[in-house]
């Protein structure tokens, strides 16, 4: 990386290049890629992609960090405000994401009096103000997704016909099959397993995401809460496979185990 990170300095003194602030017509091209690198940056801080912990705090903060700086400089930019308020309101959950030894617990057995109250409090003003104004982009809507899972005072009370309705949005905003991987989730908290599981077949020629762990993990979910508990077995086996975190590895194989002491 060090040498990468040199080989690029010597590319940008030897183009000859002034550094100056981009041309107003490439403002937003820039400032777009800028917030889907700092995105990326939260997101493997707090699901780490491999190695033995689930979350690098180190990069989430900073990735806020640096989010709260790009907002005090554009504090009028939606995007900008709803990337702030998406991560807050990501990270406030992170305390109650794992157990003493360091396991995955998710969302609806989390122990919410853990969430960061005061990070969910700023995420939900930052998005409440952002929201009426201007355009509405893929940062925004996930922000307000994010806002109703906090707010929720339990799994069971989650507003999951609105989730629905916002994935619905920024699937038509976005097209990315995670999206429609969370849509599908969505769905099956609303109307049942089933009406999942058919979006989910959907997706079985998708390559983007067929490969991914969590696709194998939402389908066996899925069809553990449809009443084949044979099936996903064979689906938290395949996902345990694909993950490359070992936190999630031992997630997916303990959920596995559970279904395979049932039988």
């Amino acid at each position: 990386m060090t040498r990468r990170i040199s080989r690029a300095k010597q590319g940008i003194k030897a183009s000859g290049v002034p550094f100056s602030l981009p041309a107003a017509s490439e403002c937003a091209t820039r400032l777009g890629a800028v917030l889907h690198v700092l995105y990326l940056i939260f997101n493997e801080g707090y699901a780490s992609t491999s190695g033995p912990d689930l979350h690098r705090s180190e990069l989430s903060a900073e990735a806020i960090r640096l989010a709260r700086m790009v907002h005090r400089l554009l504090p009028e930019d939606g995007e900008v405000t709803g990337l702030l308020a998406l991560m807050l309101l990501t990270d406030a959950r992170r305390p109650a994401r794992t157990g003493p030894d360091g396991g995955l617990v998710p969302m609806a057995e989390q122990d919410r009096s853990r969430w960061d109250a005061a990070a969910i409090a700023e995420g939900v003003a930052l998005i409440t103000g952002a929201l009426p104004h201007g355009p509405t982009g893929p940062y925004q809507l996930q922000a307000a997704i994010a806002a109703i899972h906090d707010e929720a005072p339990s799994a069971e009370e989650t507003d999951w016909p609105q989730i629905v309705a916002l994935y619905e949005l920024l699937f038509r905003v976005t097209s990315n099959p995670v999206v429609a991987l969370n849509h599908a989730v969505a769905v099956a908290m609303a109307q049942g397993a089933e009406a999942g599981l058919d979006l989910l077949a959907g997706l079985d020629g998708d390559e983007r995401i067929t490969g991914d762990h969590r696709f194998h993990a939402v389908r066996g979910h899925l069809l553990e809460m449809a009443g084949d508990p044979a099936a996903a077995l064979r689906c938290y086996q395949d996902a345990a496979r694909r993950a490359t975190s070992l936190p999630q590895q031992r997630y997916l194989q303990a959920r596995a185990a559970r279904l395979s002491d049932g039988d």
